[in-house]
């Protein structure tokens, strides 16, 4: 890449991001005292890194290329998108052409037939390495057994609801906070005359109604009894019972009206773009989904001919099934690992230290409109309501030791109750073959 496209790139970025690369403070500990990041190899040196992945589309990532370049500017970085990315990665890092970079993600750790990609990744914990792993918020860091951190949180996301929160001011309305609010709220919305108080993907997805409705609910009655684990991951059918609390007040929910699952079925195609797109009409309240959903909002907005006539403003909520309140489920959906048999291993290590700060993550999980991996929500209003959240309703995947089978059981559970393909009772007594 020469001087003269890279110059052209920096002025296309800073089109599109303007705002977002403003100064932040970096986590403390990894640069020097004023905050910013300080190269501690020769800005001289000239080498290539390759970032491997399965982004088609990775701006936040040459956002950060572009960032280092004012350090090492004779440094060239590069990111290949690997087609079919699960079953290519491992063949890539064999190969000469090997990326020093590449995406991982936490069920590999659970994957006999990832083992192999994991073992060149290299140990990002190592004191010599001095990354400052530190700012990487609790529920976000995914570590092996032995503590060793091989995988750098890059985006994370949560599950819940998108708010119209001009519907909510109109009406006079608080965003729910509790499970007796929540009941409150959709009543006072139904009898404001909004026919669906709550909508989303009526499917078996993690980015479906279902899971972003019940499983934080789920996890955490896991959590509070932990003996479950094992015989929950081995499908024994007497732990279906875990799943009642979170599958009665779904059930509740369809018998009152505030959500139909074919109104639902018949308005929204998909989990992604369909769910966002029918958000933006202006006629829904609470739209439910994951992060992953809300990234893709910034750029439908121009899209929706119904939002650009009339825009709102909108957030994002957990969703509060809780009695005290909901539960803030933190999910890593892209980490980097390092290859540590990089030909540049030394510089490779540099543009990861640089990378992890709050500042650099949250500018490019900003950019992607997904949630940072560090403790700053101040990024995004769309994430704000997730700043200071309560520690005791606030837990990653990862604490709850559930495998992805449970995972599957809970989603067809909630999509069977809530269409009326099972009763509750019949849906706990059939944990451990709903899945199909």
């Amino acid at each position: 890449m020469n001087k003269k496209t890279r110059s052209l790139k920096r002025v296309l970025i800073s089109i599109l991001i303007p705002v977002l690369i403003l100064s932040q403070a970096a986590c403390s500990g990894k640069t020097e005292a004023d905050g910013e990041f300080k190269p501690r190899l020769s800005t001289e040196t000239e080498c290539s890194i390759k970032v491997a992945g399965n982004y088609s589309n990775f701006e936040s990532l040459e956002s950060e290329f572009e960032r280092f370049y004012e350090f090492y500017p004779n440094v060239t970085l590069n990111y290949v998108n690997l087609d079919d990315y699960e079953s290519t990665i491992a063949s890539a890092l064999m190969s000469d052409e090997a990326p020093d970079i590449f995406v991982t993600g936490s069920w590999m750790l659970n994957d006999e037939k990832k083992k192999p990609v994991l073992e060149k990744a290299e140990v990002l914990s190592d004191p010599s390495l001095d990354i400052d792993l530190d700012c990487i918020r609790k529920g976000a860091r995914w570590s092996l057994e032995n503590g060793d951190v091989i995988m750098l949180p890059v985006f994370t996301r949560s599950y819940g609801m998108l708010v119209n929160m001009d519907i909510f001011e109109k009406n006079g309305l608080e965003v729910p906070t509790d499970y007796e609010s929540f009941i409150d709220v959709c009543e006072k919305l139904k009898a404001a005359g909004y026919e669906h108080p709550i909508m989303g993907a009526n499917g078996t997805t993690v980015s479906g109604m279902y899971y972003a409705f019940g499983f934080p609910l789920f996890c955490d009655n896991v959590l509070k009894n932990p003996g479950s684990v094992d015989a929950l991951n081995a499908l024994d059918s007497s732990q279906g019972e875990m799943m009642r609390p979170a599958l009665e007040k779904l059930k509740t929910f369809v018998d009152a009206g505030y959500l139909d699952p074919k109104a639902c079925s018949d308005e929204i195609e998909d989990d992604y773009n369909a769910v966002i797109m029918r958000f933006f009409e202006g006629d829904v309240p609470m739209m439910l989904g994951s992060g992953d959903t809300v990234s893709g909002t910034l750029k439908r907005e121009s899209k929706s001919e119904a939002f650009s006539a009339a825009p709102f403003k909108y957030r994002f909520f957990v969703v509060p099934t809780g009695d005290d309140g909901g539960y803030f489920l933190d999910a890593v959906n892209l980490f980097f690992s390092v290859n540590k048999n990089s030909t540049n291993l030394d510089m490779t290590n540099e543009f990861i230290r640089f990378l992890t700060s709050e500042k650099e993550l949250g500018n490019m999980a900003a950019i992607k409109r997904l949630i940072t991996p560090t403790n700053d929500f101040s990024l995004d209003e769309v994430y704000s309501s997730l700043e200071g959240f309560p520690e005791d309703r606030y837990f990653s995947y990862q604490e709850t030791r559930l495998n992805d089978n449970v995972n599957k059981e809970f989603r067809a559970a909630a999509y069977k109750v809530a269409n009326g393909i099972m009763t509750v009772d019949e849906a706990v007594s059939a944990y451990g073959s709903l899945w199909e």
